[in-house]
Formats: C-alpha cells, structure tokens, sequence
C-alpha cells in the first residue's frame, strides 16, 4: 500500500479528513449522541447504552478524542467525556462554506 501523501494538503484539510474519518463509524455516531444527550458521562455509562464491550467503546473514544471531537477529564478512576466544540466547530466551517458557494451559483453543473 502506498503513502497518504498528508503533507501535500493543507492543515485544516487534514483536520477535517481525520474528523470526517472519525465520524464513519456508525458506533462513534451513537457514542456522540448519547454524550448531546447526557452532556457528560463516564465510560462504564456509555457500555451500558450500546451493544458494544468496554474495550470497544474505549477505542472508539479515543478515535473521537484524537479526532477533537470528544474530550475526557479524569475524575478519580474514571474518565467523564464531554463533546469538544472546537472539532465541531470545524465541522461547521466547513459547511458554512459550502452553503455559501451553493448560494452563489446557478447550479447548472451536470
């Protein structure tokens, strides 16, 4: 398999390939739903929610956390996650400038 090449292109194109990269699993969908939802949590509260085991639901999270969509604070043996705005902060940007460019064309493409 050959290289990704990830240096030819622009941080924030890398950033958003990581998040859009994170988001492709329908689990972390459920993992970030369900942190809107409670506004917080602690890891052993999200096993509960999702037909899926600890050791999953951790590797998921850390895909999210290293992706900036997610954050973790410890507190005492457990770690309580929160969402992080700024990666969905970058999210937005990057449809807000989509929305912009659909708004000033004719879409006469194809």
């Amino acid at each position: 398999m050959g290289t990704t090449k990830t240096a030819q292109f622009t941080i924030q194109q890398n950033e958003l390939a990581e998040i859009a990269k994170a988001l492709g699993h329908p689990a972390r969908i459920a993992i970030i739903e369900y942190l809107i939802k409670v506004d917080a949590c602690i890891c052993g509260d999200i096993v509960n929610e999702l037909p899926l085991s600890q050791p999953t639901i951790s590797q998921h999270l850390a895909v999210l956390k290293n992706a900036a969509l997610i954050k973790g604070t410890i507190e005492g043996n457990a770690i309580c996650y929160c969402i992080d705005p700024i990666g969905f902060d970058k999210i937005k940007s990057l449809f807000q400038n989509i929305d912009t460019y659909l708004d000033t064309k004719n879409n006469n493409c194809c």
